[in-house]
């Protein structure tokens, strides 16, 4: 259905435009876009696909100003693990969990208003961050460092603290994933969670940091596709008016866009297709509808659009409360355009963080260790388990300490083993330099246990950087980033050369 369909509250098919947040492909804003923008597109989102560098993004989001001034450009930007504007060469902030165990929320606030500053120069206006999950279960394939910790009382003060600094900054924040994904054993990407604990316990845990923002006053929450009995034993977060009504907004308090997580994730779009979800997130409350990491199309944007608007006319989705959903997005628009007012003297960053390094310094750790063996006694051998891709960080993105080790001590030496490969002796390779096993959630891929048990027989000697979650603590030596970001790979590199 693509002709204009006119009701008493105007044009559907721009009501129907205004409320979704599509990404596109290019370093330039295509062709449909522009024009949607010219009929009531309200919202873009940038994925890594979209960026080469400040220039580019400043130009980009200045063209899709041009078309229309007050556009929200989004971004999944969590300045950790999952970072889009440096996914070319890694963050240089040491991410959530590393700012958790620092457990500074000074530090926390100052490092999310300098990436708010960044992201307003660049002309981006609303953060999909933070990661307000509380990583209870540390088995957890897609949140991890991604979170502040595992302790709701510092993952709700830390929340506030981005909120705060990030807003300051000149940006929107926007805290995920409602009504919290930190207790799951499933990727939402692939099919749906489910979080079984009892109201009590959602009250003491979950909704602790989603309670801190609010209070913060954070403009955006984002829902997970959660399914969640004690709340709704039917119908994931994302559809639940259980949810988004009743909790969110009624007992919460919360006033502000809500935002669907990526409608096409299999979580919901398996069960009640791309466009159905959408439709009944819109009818259980969501105000913007997140489209676009893996279907990026004109038709894409359309099948949603047509599918809302043949919604409203059948009278399943009331067309009060798309009303209501693209009042809300004008309303964060015009936030988002007074920020960005307020911020128009600001300049590039250039080569990202000015405190991020020194943050991620801080969060490192020696979990255990023999002094003697650090710093390395020279030029190392360095091995590093690369584990499968998470979706939510991307493949791009690149990690490890090797490179800036290699920088450090030259005449450094690495190799790279995925599950399935055929791992050489690492002593030999060693050939009696230092050996270095970098690991990423250790604890969670047996392959890469075997594989390091098996280096540090033959070499009892040898150093374990872990640039995941330290849930396992192995080796003579084991080091602790707390996140896989450029920041704490060079922290580490540091340590291990001696150079601070």
């Amino acid at each position: 259905m693509s002709e204009r369909i006119v009701g008493a509250t105007g044009d559907l098919a721009a009501l129907a435009a205004a409320v979704l947040q599509p990404g596109f492909v290019g370093t330039t804003p295509p062709s449909w876009v522009r024009r949607w923008l010219g009929e009531g597109l309200g919202s873009v989102v940038l994925f890594a696909r979209n960026i080469v560098d400040h220039d580019q993004v400043a130009a980009l989001t200045a063209a899709l100003r041009a078309e229309r001034p007050e556009v929200i450009v989004a971004i999944d930007e969590e300045a950790g693990d999952v970072t889009r504007i440096e996914s070319a060469r890694g963050s240089s902030r040491p991410g959530n969990f590393a700012l958790g165990v620092v457990d500074d929320a000074g530090l926390t606030e100052e490092v999310a208003r300098d990436l708010g500053a960044e992201l307003s120069a660049l002309g981006v206006t609303l953060d999909y961050a933070p990661d307000a999950d509380v990583n209870s279960n540390p088995a957890n394939p897609v949140i991890g460092v991604r979170s502040f910790g595992a302790e709701p009382a510092l993952v709700a003060r830390h929340t506030a603290a981005w909120v705060r600094g990030l807003q300051a900054g000149g940006v929107a924040a926007c805290a995920k994933h409602f009504p919290g994904h930190g207790d799951t054993h499933v990727d939402s990407h692939h099919d749906l969670p489910r979080i079984d604990g009892d109201r009590a316990r959602l009250d003491a845990v979950e909704l602790a940091p989603f309670r801190a923002a609010v209070a913060a006053g954070v403009q955006a929450v984002m829902t997970g596709h959660l399914l969640v009995p004690a709340l709704d034993p039917e119908l994931p977060a994302t559809l639940s008016p259980r949810v988004l009504g009743a909790l969110l907004r009624d007992e919460l308090g919360f006033q502000g866009v809500v935002v669907t997580d990526a409608v096409e994730m299999r979580a919901v779009a398996d069960r009640y297709g791309f466009a159905g979800a959408a439709v009944r997130a819109l009818a259980a409350g969501a105000d913007a509808i997140c489209v676009g990491g893996e279907r990026a199309g004109e038709a894409d944007a359309v099948e949603l659009r047509d599918a809302i608007v043949a919604a409203v006319v059948a009278g399943e989705l009331p067309e009060e409360r798309l009303a209501e959903a693209a009042k809300r997005v004008g309303q964060l628009a015009a936030w988002t355009a007074a920020a960005r007012a307020g911020r128009r003297a600001s300049t590039l960053a250039g080569d990202g963080s000015p405190i991020g390094l020194a943050a991620a310094r801080r969060a490192l750790r020696v979990v255990t260790g023999r002094a003697a063996l650090l710093p390395l006694a020279g030029p190392a051998h360095v091995v590093e388990f690369v584990p499968p891709r998470n979706i939510a960080i991307g493949a791009e993105t690149p990690w490890g300490i090797a490179a800036p080790l290699a920088e450090l001590a030259p005449g450094t030496t690495t190799v790279r083993y995925a599950e399935g490969d055929a791992l050489a002796d690492p002593a030999a390779a060693a050939a009696g330099r230092p050996l270095v096993l970098v690991v990423r959630d250790l604890h969670r891929h047996d392959w890469m246990r075997d594989a390091v048990d098996r280096a540090l027989a033959a070499r009892p000697d040898a150093v374990v950087v872990e640039l995941g979650v330290p849930e396992l603590v192995t080796g003579a030596v084991h080091v602790a980033t707390h996140g896989a970001t450029r920041a704490a790979g060079y922290a580490a590199a540091e340590l291990l050369a001696g150079a601070r």
